[in-house]
């Protein structure tokens, strides 16, 4: 939102208050308030008819430092609110100075200029600056025709910084220069809006941002003040997070200790993945052609996805199979389980009219309402259809009690669909959540309902759903999927930017619609997509209109699949160590390269490429000849399809066919390649073959391999000295030792006792 005409004028509808000066402060135990007079006081009575801001400053977690701007206190600050960790510590003081306060935690600095007419609030990181507000930076702005305050923080934009982040975006990686809205809406990857807005931004400058608000936050990233990233809301009270990992990956891992860490996904999950897509017509005899399809073209299939339509139109949800296309469903479901399949249903949180539950969910109040009392519905989605209110604990068990049916039945996973069409006007809830902020926390308690029926049903580590909408926090209820794109390498292209700046908000696993969701891909853009499907944390095929198996586009897609997914599975061992790093580090599978290569000044505007883990380099290919430029890091990179190797700090344009692209291995690596490709779950401590690229002399590497379950983990290092290799593990059975880069290389592996 912009209050400004310009420079010099402010918009005719604000009345602006700026913090201009240090009036006064306490200090209570680990909290320093601050107050900030809106006018110079020059004598008593310059205190009178003046507005005062309060700030402040407190630390939930080392070099985590909240900041609280008040304008009136006495208005009630309504739920819902975000969860947030706390730690106990002595990792906080506070001191104060002739001209200026200091708080601090950790190595992290907030210092307030104490002197008349100077306000400054300053952000540093052992004495280096991060960010700062002053003159005409903070200010409560009186709306006059909506007779309501909005609260606004300006924190400097330095020269050369750029800014990643604030959810699933589409638009151009780096924010600079856009107005943001952090509010979930039905988008597609072709707009502006999106369906998983997150309100935390991270700098080049190795910082971040989390303003603690679920409701209509707005950014103006260098759009408003080009020098400055302003964040404004209709609220009393602004709480935002000062988050100083040092480093970009540090930062978002900082956010996620405070937002909470993502869950690990079961091993099966990062296999294939087949639906029925949208709108298409079929019933069992046509899923079951679809999987015997690809057990016949030697294609790896896990987990069988039924969209909407596994229920009758008008009657979503209902939870119960549509009996003239799926007349036995246990039955079906059982032979599915069979042939190893893992199945995953569609299902959302609206009730429509016709739905046997819908006089049901009326009769006991398990709907959202309007103020008067009676159900809110719409004819939106559904006809008629109601909504669930997540703020009821009987409703959530009631929801559960729906989908544990059909866990019972066999079903594995749930895709959460919408959770982004929520209303805000003339409605309330249960526990009387303000309806603003309950637009985007609703996707929130959803997946969370959710996501706990199935921790609860499976066991911990053995939950999945597929959400598509998120906020600040959902990041704990793996996976989410990116969407809706249409089959182009446009949108293509878009998506990995949607999926690269999510992961900047701390969501560990992403997918996306691999040959597009609308429209149909041509064999080219299918084929492409496959690559680029299998080389991300999960892998979906899924349309609206049309199928997507690969016969249906040519031979060789079907050849290009089954190479990409067996490839992908030999992975497993390197991909699922990533996962648990994902999980206890909070440091996410598929990372933007500016988070891997902070110190690189080409890594900054990189958003064609990312790093799949610690060490493998992806560069999907959006062209239909095949030809790619991409940029290679500082070291030597071997291309793992290959076997070229590439020398950094440069850029490489070249050309490939579909069962090849760039897809390079980080020097000094230790990657496992497993002995199974034709599923993602099996034993990683057996017969895997740790492959070896490009040791450097004196430098030791490691590496950790879990189990399927994430628990039991062997320790890999590697050493090499005087042209010799050494390679001890503390566990693993047939394991071998490959140089990949250098077959001459003498490669020695030691087993100690773990």
């Amino acid at each position: 939102m912009k209050f400004t005409f310009g420079y010099w004028r402010v918009r005719e509808r604000y009345e602006p208050h700026y913090a201009v000066e240090y009036w006064d402060h306490e200090i209570k135990k680990n909290e320093l308030t601050v107050y900030a007079a809106t006018n110079h006081i020059g004598d008593r009575g310059d205190t009178l008819n003046q507005p005062m801001l309060t700030l402040k400053f407190s630390s939930p977690i080392p070099n985590v430092i909240k900041v609280s701007m008040v304008h009136f206190a006495g208005r009630p600050n309504r739920s819902p609110h975000f969860q947030k960790a706390e730690e106990k510590g002595d990792y906080v003081s506070i001191r104060e100075e002739k001209d200026r306060l200091i708080f601090t935690s950790g190595e992290t600095e907030a210092v307030i200029d104490k002197r008349a007419n100077s306000w400054h609030v300053s952000y540093l990181s052992e004495g280096r600056l991060l960010t700062d507000s002053g003159y005409r930076n903070e200010a409560c702005m009186y709306d006059r025709e909506e007779k309501a305050d909005y609260l606004v923080e300006q924190l400097l934009l330095d020269v050369g910084e750029y800014i990643y982040g604030l959810g699933e975006r589409y638009t151009p990686f780096i924010k600079n220069g856009q107005e943001v809205q952090i509010w979930n809406e039905d988008g597609g990857t072709a707009s502006e809006q999106t369906y998983k807005n997150v309100p935390f931004y991270v700098s080049n400058k190795g910082y971040g941002i989390f303003v603690d608000n679920p409701g209509d936050v707005q950014f103006e990233v260098g759009s408003e003040k080009v020098e400055r990233v302003q964040f404004s809301m209709k609220t009393e009270c602004l709480d935002y997070y000062v988050i100083n990992g040092g480093t970009p990956k540090k930062t978002v891992q900082l956010y996620n200790r405070l937002l909470g860490m993502p869950a690990l996904p079961p091993a099966w999950t990062f296999g294939l993945w087949l639906t029925t897509s949208f709108t298409t017509s079929y019933d069992e005899d046509t899923v079951t052609g679809f999987i015997q399809g690809m057990k016949d073209r030697d294609i790896p299939l896990h987990v069988f996805h039924f969209d909407c339509f596994w229920m009758k139109g008008y009657e979503w949800v209902n939870f119960t199979w549509d009996p003239d296309t799926f007349p036995d469903p246990e039955g079906m479901l059982r032979r599915y389980k069979e042939k190893g399949l893992h199945i995953c249903c569609w299902i959302n949180s609206y009730v429509g009219q016709k739905s046997s539950l819908f006089q049901e969910g009326m009769e006991k109040g398990y709907f959202v309402k309007n103020t008067d009392g009676t159900v809110w519905q719409c004819d939106r989605w559904q006809a008629g259809m109601a909504l669930v209110d997540f703020t009821n604990p009987a409703a959530c068990k009631w929801y559960q009690n729906k989908l544990e049916v059909l866990l019972d039945m066999g079903v594995d996973a749930f895709k959460t669909d919408f959770g982004e069409r929520i209303p805000v006007t003339g409605i309330q809830y249960y526990d009387h959540s303000d309806p603003v902020r309950m637009h985007n926390y609703y996707t929130y308690l959803y997946n969370k309902v959710v996501f706990e029926l199935l921790e609860r049903k499976r066991g911990k580590n053995e939950a999945c759903l597929f959400a598509r909408s998120a906020t600040a926090g959902c990041q704990q209820f793996p996976v989410h999927w990116g969407g809706d794109c249409t089959a182009t390498y446009q949108s293509m292209a878009e998506d990995l930017r949607g999926g690269l700046s999510l992961s900047l908000g701390g969501f560990g696993f992403w997918s996306h619609d691999m040959g597009g969701f609308e429209q149909t891909a041509t064999a080219d853009v299918y084929k492409r997509w496959c690559q680029f499907g299998l080389l991300s944390s999960h892998s979906r095929l899924h349309g609206s209109t049309s199928y997507r198996v690969p016969w249906l586009f040519d031979d060789e897609a079907c050849e290009v699949l089954g190479t990409f997914v067996k490839l992908k599975c030999s992975l497993m061992p390197y991909l699922y160590g990533m996962a648990v790093k994902a999980h206890e580090e909070g440091i996410p599978m598929m990372r933007p390269m500016i988070m891997e290569f902070p110190d690189d000044p080409t890594c900054v505007m990189l958003d064609r490429q990312y790093m799949l883990g610690d060490s493998l380099l992806v560069a999907p290919i959006f062209s239909e000849s095949g030809r790619v430029t991409y940029y290679v890091p500082k070291g030597k990179w071997t291309n793992y399809l290959t076997g070229e190797v590439k020398e950094g700090e440069r850029w490489y344009t070249e050309t490939f066919d579909y069962f090849h692209l760039p897809l390079l291995v980080r020097e000094n690596t230790i990657l496992p390649v497993g002995k199974e490709e034709e599923r993602p779950d099996y034993d990683y401590h057996t017969d895997t073959v740790l492959k070896v690229y490009e040791p450097k002399e004196g430098v030791p590497a490691e590496i950790t391999i879990p189990d399927m379950n994430g628990q039991k983990k062997i320790h890999i290092q590697m050493s090499y000295e005087n042209g010799k290799l050494r390679l001890t593990s503390d566990g693993g059975k047939n394991l071998s030792v490959v140089c990949e880069t250098d077959k001459n290389i003498l490669a020695e592996l030691v087993m100690t006792e773990s």
